[in-house]
């Protein structure tokens, strides 16, 4: 059964702008969208009280502006929705569990200080079961979406990464687009050198040719799965974050990696992807993996 692409909305710009994106790609991957608004009731402490039935009412309101929005654009989409009664997180939380993909708004916040990842949409994207996709108002219609790569980010073996990879291919088919995967190197400190780690680097020539034959091999069963899309290849010395939002200036989607596995404060979504999310101008896919 195919899963549905999940969206969230709130009444925002930006929660309409995925919804706007989240619908496009649901045609995109021909599959259901389902929208979800979570809403709880709350006696509001003010002059003028509003009733439980009136919260209600405005939460439906929410719900059919996202879906009248998006029919009207699609017509032929197979569109679900609903008001789910909790809290923010724990209804996104709830719908990434039966999703695809779950897409989500994001706040702008200025050219110099970047975007603003809320912390409903930090907890969900760390905590998430399926890829997250984050969209910021101005770019689910912008020129970001209909021109330009599916840019990835890609490190450690060929075995690393592949669900970032294949998400990544797999976007980049549905439109039409190409790959271009990204792959950021460090000089290592001193004390990290091995005779075995030099020996390795230099059958490759060097640590460059060595890494530029690392990111060979971790794309080389996707070129083969699909043949028609075209693929870049990019291998920069810098900072992983740095190297992919500069490679991403032109790109349609920024696609990244998690590690699911818990850290002693947390779930984290790591350094890279969370630069992405508060930097990168174009929508940016986040994906679960080991």
């Amino acid at each position: 059964m195919t899963r549905a692409i999940a969206v969230g909305v709130d009444g925002s710009a930006e929660s309409l702008a995925a919804a706007d994106w989240a619908a496009r790609e649901a045609v995109l991957r021909d599959t259901p969208l389902h929208v979800v608004h979570a809403w709880q009731w709350q006696a509001l402490d003010v002059p003028v009280t509003q009733e439980k039935e009136q919260q209600a009412e405005a939460a439906d309101g929410v719900l059919r502006e996202a879906v009248t929005r998006v029919t009207g654009r699609h017509p032929n989409l197979t569109v679900t929705s609903e008001v789910v009664h909790d809290t923010a997180v724990a209804a996104l939380a709830r719908a990434a569990e039966q999703a695809g993909t779950l897409v989500l708004g994001t706040r702008g916040h200025g050219a110099l200080m970047g975007f603003l990842l809320g912390s409903v949409g930090q907890q969900v994207i760390a905590d998430a079961a399926c890829p997250v996709v984050s969209v910021r108002a101005g770019t689910g219609t912008g020129a970001q979406d209909v021109t330009g790569d599916v840019v990835v980010g890609q490190h450690g073996d060929a075995t690393d990464g592949e669900a970032v990879l294949g998400y990544a291919f797999e976007a980049a088919a549905a439109r039409g687009a190409g790959v271009r995967a990204v792959r950021a190197w460090a000089l290592p400190p001193l004390y990290a050198y091995s005779p075995g780690s030099l020996r390795i680097a230099d059958e490759a020539g060097g640590l460059e040719p060595y890494e530029k034959e690392a990111l060979s091999a971790a794309l080389a069963p996707w070129r083969e799965r699909y043949p028609d899309v075209p693929v870049t290849e990019h291998v920069e010395i810098g900072s992983a974050g740095q190297v992919l939002l500069a490679t991403a200036t032109d790109a349609r989607l920024l696609v990244v990696g998690r590690r699911t596995r818990r850290s002693p404060i947390g779930t984290r979504i790591g350094s890279v992807a969370h630069a992405a999310l508060h930097h990168a101008p174009c929508p940016v896919a986040v994906i679960p993996q080991e």
